[in-house]
């Protein structure tokens, strides 16, 4: 089942919502997008969930628009800002393109403080919630495409095709401090 996630939902609601809808307790999905995320959640539905295993592993394509100058505590819009901002946060596309190129390839990536990986049982944005420090786990993924499609004033839009378990937001948070 295709789903087109809205903001604001995470995978998990959006599985719930299925499984409430077609009476069911067998749907899973093939890689979780953020709750602030907008896009394609491939649900694997009934005798249909045997390949879920196979899916999940597969390359995954996103979308997105950076703005710099700006970073926060969760690597996104949702998130309280950190630190000064920029006192002019406009990078040449040359520049932007250029920190981009640094994060294609076979790269070991931590996922982001506020996040749903689990350490212990524990959820890292439920530590990070509660002022803890969050374990520095890196793990190996790989980006074959990190490139910025337009860049303009503040912002730029971007194209990445990587492997299961990258955080595109942890790649955007590492080119604006690189900028």
């Amino acid at each position: 089942l295709l789903v087109d996630k809205p903001e604001g939902m995470t995978s998990h609601d959006v599985v719930d919502a299925v499984r409430r809808l077609l009476d069911t307790r067998r749907v899973g999905h093939t890689g979780t997008l953020d709750p602030a995320a907008t896009g394609l959640l491939v649900l694997c539905v009934g005798r249909a969930g045997r390949l879920q295993s196979f899916l999940t592993g597969l390359e995954k394509t996103y979308e997105g628009t950076m703005r710099f100058g700006v970073a926060t505590d969760t690597y996104d819009k949702e998130g309280t800002p950190v630190g000064t901002p920029h006192p002019d946060p406009r990078p040449s596309p040359d520049a932007v393109a250029a920190a981009c190129a640094v994060y294609v390839g076979d790269l070991q990536q931590a996922p982001p403080p506020f996040s749903a990986k689990k350490f212990l049982g524990r959820k890292f944005y439920e530590m990070a919630r509660q002022g803890e420090a969050v374990p520095h786990l890196p793990k190996a993924v790989k980006v074959t495409r990190f490139e910025a499609t337009r860049v303009e004033g503040d912002s730029a839009d971007f194209h990445v095709d990587c492997s299961s378990g990258t955080y595109i937001r942890s790649l955007v948070h590492d080119v604006g401090r690189d900028l």
